[in-house]
């Protein structure tokens, strides 16, 4: 082998080493999506238990018990369908139909809306404090408060842990989306890619 086949083997072989140590943007596309699917198994899992149990233990329990159960049984209805609306969204996208900016877009945009939902959490879990003491002041169905109040609190719960560790996950991976940023270069006239050995 000569030394110019050997020496254009060896620079074949490094560029195929650095585009693998690079993901490329359809690699970021498929993580984001997948991680999106798993959280929303994880939210359909949680709220179909819910939304079994709830129906169970309601018909079975009195008082302030049967409230919390059933506030768990509506409220997880509606998570369950926000999570297989959700999963179905991300199957059905096609990650190579996004573009940089649009990657960019999608994964700001999820970052805000766990964020917000986080807050969001927060004042769930207030307002089932703040319905349990009303419980412990009213003469007018003081279980329903109470069983509510228990519900809101520990469903929001629930969510804020789920968005604050949906939020740690889809950011983990934020550096992915950097370094394909950084491989662009505008010179003024022209948009290059540049790819480091």
């Amino acid at each position: 082998m000569n030394k110019i086949s050997l020496a254009t083997l060896f620079f074949i072989l490094s560029i195929g080493y650095c585009l693998a140590q690079q993901p490329d943007l359809i690699t970021v596309n498929e993580s984001f999506l997948d991680k999106q699917q798993k959280s929303m198994i994880v939210l359909g899992s949680w709220a179909l238990g819910n939304v079994v149990l709830g129906s169970i233990y309601t018909s079975g329990s009195t008082g302030s018990q049967r409230y919390f159960h059933q506030m768990n049984m509506g409220w997880n209805a509606v998570n369950l369908g926000i999570a297989a609306f959700g999963y179905y969204q991300a199957f059905r996208t096609d990650p190579g139909s996004w573009e940089l900016a649009e990657s960019i877009r999608q994964n700001y945009s999820l970052e805000k809306i766990l964020l917000l939902n986080s807050g969001l959490d927060l004042a769930y879990m207030a307002s089932g404090v703040w319905m349990m003491e009303k419980a412990k002041n009213t003469s007018k169905n003081p279980e329903r408060w109470k069983g509510f109040g228990q519900s809101l609190i520990l469903q929001g719960a629930f969510l804020l842990v789920f968005d604050l560790a949906t939020f740690a996950i889809h950011s983990a991976d934020n550096h992915n989306l950097d370094n394909l940023i950084g491989q662009l270069h505008f010179s003024g006239s022209a948009l290059q890619l540049s790819l480091k050995f």
